[in-house]
């Protein structure tokens, strides 16, 4: 260990450049030197290793001993090292390596893959954490300073964020196909509220909207509910014909192209909200996440299905 302490970088380049060159004054003058001063590095590694490191017969050339070619392998492998450091630290303060972790609210699961993928293509040398949760756990997780960015509805009030809006989020009303109220023009309220209706859990963007959008067409009027905790359980239970549900577009989008679920035609639907792309106010983005962010501020709404949605074949009428 005294050895490696004693070592320092100026030495080895001193080493590997009259090894290679076979001459010091040669070495020297590559290397911004005088001869002596790298004459004086030679024989500081002579002293450390105990031995000799370069040898050479007359006035001949330098060349290494089994010594000096043992600690010449090992610097060239160490070398390679510091030039791959250097390249990543490089990538780092240019935003094109790093770790960031991006924080997505359940509803946006269905197209945050489709991000992370198209990021991944286009800056490898990033990794991206996808965190999907409720609305309230995002928050708890921007409030912890657990993620880099995030993406949902309607920013917090606290923490403070500066958020960037990325496209519109419509909310719509879905049924079975075969529902009595699909494809009917004029649905009322009470239509509606006497229908089973399926909730998300406390906590959820989702249920927080639905919840108001019912309690303002009933003026408060009670109405039956089942409460399920995934988006993705609600479609298969309105598909089942369990009940009706107010639901993100995003994420029954492929449902509405196939048929397997239909929108209810009621006033003051679509429900539309937007999406944002935000980040915690005091903590300014930087490195890669400043290539993400950057990203997904170009892109926008182009990662997100398209609205409005597309009638399926023989729907078209309706």
């Amino acid at each position: 260990m005294r050895r490696l302490a004693s070592l320092t970088l100026k030495q080895l380049r001193a080493l590997e450049a009259v090894e290679r060159t076979g001459s010091i004054s040669r070495a020297a003058e590559e290397l911004g030197l005088t001869a002596p001063a790298v004459h004086s590095q030679l024989r500081a590694l002579d002293k450390t290793f105990g031995c000799v490191l370069l040898t050479r017969e007359g006035a001949g050339k330098f060349g290494a001993t089994p010594e000096g070619a043992a600690l010449l392998q090992a610097w060239e492998t160490a070398e390679a090292g510091f030039r791959r450091a250097l390249q990543r630290i490089d990538a780092l303060q240019k935003g094109m390596a790093g770790s960031v972790v991006l924080g997505v609210v359940s509803t946006g699961k269905y197209f945050a893959p489709g991000i992370v993928a198209r990021l991944r293509k286009a800056c490898p040398e990033i990794e991206i954490v996808l965190e999907v949760g409720n609305r309230d756990t995002i928050i708890a997780a921007l409030q912890d300073g657990a993620l880099d960015l995030a993406i949902m509805g309607r920013p917090p009030r606290e923490p403070a964020v500066e958020a960037l809006s990325i496209g519109d989020h419509p909310h719509v009303l879905i049924a079975p196909p075969d529902h009595p109220l699909a494809g009917a023009t004029e649905i009322s309220a009470e239509d509606v509220l006497q229908e089973m209706i399926l909730m998300r859990e406390p906590g959820s963007g989702t249920r927080i909207l639905a919840t108001r959008f019912l309690d303002r067409i009933g003026e408060g009027k009670p109405y039956a509910r089942a409460e399920m905790n995934s988006n993705e359980t609600i479609k298969q239970a309105v598909i089942a014909g369990l009940g009706i549900a107010i639901i993100s577009y995003h994420t029954v989008a492929e449902e509405l192209r196939s048929g397997r679920l239909v929108t209810l035609d009621l006033p003051g639907l679509p429900i539309m909200r937007h999406w944002f792309l935000l980040h915690r106010a005091d903590r300014p983005v930087t490195g890669a996440a400043r290539t993400v962010w950057d990203f997904i501020a170009a892109e926008r709404a182009g990662f997100l299905p398209s609205w409005p949605p597309l009638r399926p074949p023989g729907m078209e009428g309706r």
